[in-house]
């Protein structure tokens, strides 16, 4: 089992990409993670807003599976709290699936046809910048880790 956060575009923050490395250090204890970044061209860029989604969803699509589960971080999906996100990822591990992906999309957010492929998870109602959601993310999978092994990092 493994799961990996797979990203738009690098981050050009340092102090995320220190969290984000920290977070996925302690993830090491408990599973195999990863972060799998895609790049996409300068020249996408200054498309407009529908074709860079579309050279997203295509670059995404490539490295899914039908096997994998897979959830897309997004300001309109479903929210969670902590030991609910926890409980959630316990049990697709039950479920014995290879690979759990959560996807950050680029700064416009996923396609509609993405949207309706693969469920969607919201971190908060609060708007954040693809790059911040990194390591949001990473801290709250985190979290989720520690709830599961009964750890006392979450206070409930």
């Amino acid at each position: 089992m493994k799961i990996v956060l797979l990203q738009i575009d690098k981050t050009d923050q340092a102090y995320i990409e220190q969290g984000v490395q920290e977070f996925s250090k302690r993830l090491s204890r408990y599973i195999s993670f990863e972060t799998v970044t895609i790049s996409i061209s300068k020249s996408t860029r200054s498309r407009s807003i529908a074709e860079q989604k579309q050279e997203e969803e295509k670059q995404l699509l490539t490295r899914l599976e039908k096997s994998d589960c897979v959830y897309l971080l997004d300001e309109i999906g479903k929210e969670y709290t902590s030991i609910q996100l926890a409980q959630q990822i316990q049990s697709v591990l039950n479920a014995g699936k290879k690979n759990i992906y959560f996807v950050i999309g680029g700064p416009y957010g996923f396609t509609d046809a993405l949207r309706s492929k693969y469920p969607l998870i919201s971190l908060s109602k609060l708007t954040f910048s693809h790059q911040m959601i990194r390591l949001f993310f990473c801290e709250q999978l985190y979290r989720a880790f520690t709830i599961i092994k009964g750890e006392k990092y979450h206070h409930s």
